[in-house]
């Protein structure tokens, strides 16, 4: 299930900044903490010239099985609008497709979050649906949206490079294999020296 691109506004009442960066580091804790194979969160940090500019995370529960994995993320107020949130989805879902696999990878914005939809729409989702969710005590709508493998543009203007995946595949809940001859593939698969199970 999709998670709002906005988390700590879901969170409940407004924290003050250190109070709030505690809250962060705790949950990054318990979710390396907690991690299994067959339920993982990958909560990552922007960065931009040395200075973190947001959090871009990847989650997936039985991902051996079902190759579906979800994202969100944050961006700072003050970085907002620069196509840094485009760039950190763009890099997450190279990640999930191109690195470990996947098929399919869901999120979803609140309603009022009309940045999160285009970001989502620029890069290929589809919309998938609406759930409603419960914010600081007042019901609200969350529109979900939906990227396979398929459709997802065969290029983009953030390339990415992954490295040192391989030995950390067995923590995804996937096996290495020895690399193929060729380049790695680019849609619709694995990366080189991904076996699926």
């Amino acid at each position: 299930m999709p998670h709002a691109d906005r988390p700590l506004a879901a969170a409940g009442a407004p924290l003050p900044p250190a109070e709030r960066a505690r809250s962060v580091i705790r949950h990054h804790r318990r979710r390396l903490g907690n991690w299994t194979p067959d339920n993982w969160q990958l909560n990552l940090t922007a960065f931009e010239n040395g200075r973190a500019v947001g959090r871009q995370s990847l989650w997936a529960r039985d991902f051996r099985t079902l190759r579906e994995v979800s994202t969100a993320s944050w961006i700072g107020r003050a970085d907002q609008g620069r196509g840094l949130g485009t760039e950190m989805r763009a890099a997450v879902l190279a990640l999930a497709f191109d690195g470990l696999g996947a098929g399919d990878a869901v999120s979803g914005a609140f309603q009022d979050n009309p940045a999160s939809h285009r970001v989502s729409t620029k890069l290929g989702y589809v919309a998938d649906g609406v759930e409603r969710r419960l914010v600081r005590g007042r019901p609200t709508l969350m529109r979900r949206m939906r990227l396979t493998a398929d459709r997802r543009p065969a290029t983009t203007p953030h390339p990415t490079t992954i490295t040192g995946l391989i030995p950390c595949l067995p923590l995804f809940g996937l096996r290495p294999s020895p690399p193929a001859a060729g380049p790695p593939t680019r849609r619709g698969g694995p990366a080189r020296g991904v076996r699926r199970p």
